[in-house]
């Protein structure tokens, strides 16, 4: 494994591992009644047995079993020079009623439902890891609306880098769920994430979670004819890399796997014969590149100064249309979505400089398996008021489809200096002088 790591490195790909200090397995040859007696989990059954995965929960009142817990995160980044860790289920390390029915759960000593051993044990974790190594991402799957879960520990946070924005994962999945013609009921639930998008530092999650267990592949997810699932899911994969937050796309997601994610089994790498199949693939390669090389698309990631709304109230048409901003009023990005599969040639949005704008990126390229509906390659903003800007362009939004736009700016050439033609000397005198007169 350490080979492994050192080789990613070597490529520039960082590594995380998924860590679980919430839950392990009571099977004989683990940590389970490791004595005869309950030495790392809680012996009140009510703190110590998860009825949900059937596990035991370690006891985070015992100052040794908080050490082993640290000492084993430590020794992952120490020894494996791991870049992060995610730490699995945190909702229900946070909560003692967690998934338990009345009269299952014991209060706290303040009468909450708060796990006070576990909250104290997660802010210790995290300013110890944080303090050896200031780098690495400490990452929460965190569920509920705990509040600062990504804030320092001196603040009154738990101390976390990150945390995953499963809100913005059920609304989004649920929203794509539905056949295009009902959207325009729910547009609301696609603008809502902007309204707590900047209270954590969020990770917007398509994960394994997601892929299995009966719940379909993503591209399954999808409503319509098999051209509008490839649609939509493109349509999908455009909207979450220009939305605020890191990215987590689970393995199969880029070849727009058909079948749930089987532990058993390989990928259906076989997928990439087809056509629709390429297409997807591609087009995540075009959106990592177009990720890494606009700093619009992730300078502000985190708080408010990277969002800006053009138009999130166009539920008729299913239009969303905001921009993204970098560190100067020249780096930005417009990103415009349609919802259905029905064009709209001669869109009118307002945009925030009175530039002429270019496509960098259509998901409905054919190259990406789309129909081919592309922008010409500028767009001269006109003074025509529009969304309360006083600088609007027209465009044809592709159908189920994500266009992102950059503004051109014109670099002006200074004229070359005019040659200088030398000054002649004057000529030489020829003619002798005449003499003075006797």
């Amino acid at each position: 494994f350490k080979v492994l790591v050192d080789a990613l490195h070597q490529a520039g790909i960082g590594v995380l591992l998924d860590w679980v200090p919430s839950h392990f397995p009571s099977d004989g040859h683990g940590l389970g009644n490791f004595d005869g007696s309950s030495v790392y989990e809680h012996p009140d059954w009510r703190k110590g047995y998860h009825p949900d995965w059937d596990s035991l929960i370690f006891n985070y009142e015992r100052p040794e079993v908080v050490s082993f817990l640290i000492s084993n995160a430590l020794y992952w980044l120490e020894e494996f020079h791991i870049d992060g860790l995610r730490v699995d289920a945190v909702a229900s390390m946070l909560y003692l009623d967690y998934s338990r029915d009345d009269g299952a759960w014991e209060p706290n000593i303040y009468g909450g439902r708060e796990n006070l051993d576990a909250i104290r044990f997660l802010k210790t974790l995290n300013e110890a890891v944080y303090t050896h190594y200031p780098d690495v991402q400490m990452i929460a799957e965190e569920s509920t609306a705990y509040p600062m879960v990504s804030h320092p520990v001196h603040t009154g946070g738990l101390g976390f880098g990150m945390k995953w924005m499963m809100g913005w994962m059920h609304d989004t999945l649920d929203y794509f769920k539905k056949p295009t013609v009902y959207r325009k009921f729910h547009h609301g639930s696609m603008s809502f994430s902007i309204f707590y998008g900047f209270s954590e530092n969020f990770v917007l999650p398509f994960s394994h979670d997601e892929v299995v267990h009966g719940k379909a592949s993503l591209l399954h997810k999808m409503p319509g004819d098999d051209w509008q699932m490839f649609a939509n899911l493109r349509l999908l994969y455009g909207y979450m890399f220009t939305h605020p937050g890191a990215k987590l796309l689970f393995m199969g997601a880029e070849l727009a796997q058909r079948n749930e994610w089987n532990f058993t089994w390989f990928l259906d790498w076989h997928l990439l014969e087809h056509a629709p199949h390429q297409g997807i693939h591609m087009l995540i390669a075009d959106l990592n590149k177009l990720y890494r090389s606009t700093t619009a698309l992730y300078a502000h990631n985190y708080d408010h100064q990277g969002f800006e709304w053009i138009d999130f109230s166009d539920n008729l048409q299913c239009i969303l249309a905001y921009v993204r901003k970098g560190e100067s009023d020249k780096d930005v990005a417009v990103v415009v979505c349609n919802f259905t599969e029905i064009p709209r040639p001669q869109y009118q949005i307002g945009v925030p400089q009175a530039y002429a704008w270019k496509e960098v990126l259509n998901t409905d390229d054919a190259k990406y398996g789309g129909s081919g509906l592309l922008n010409p390659k500028q767009i001269r903003a006109k003074k025509e008021t529009s969304h309360g800007r006083d600088h609007s362009i027209r465009l044809t939004l592709p159908p189920l489809g994500v266009t992102v736009l950059q503004p051109v700016y014109r670099t002006v050439k200074a004229k070359p200096a005019a040659k200088q033609t030398p000054r002649k000397k004057p000529a030489k005198r020829t003619t002798p002088k005449p003499r003075k007169a006797v």
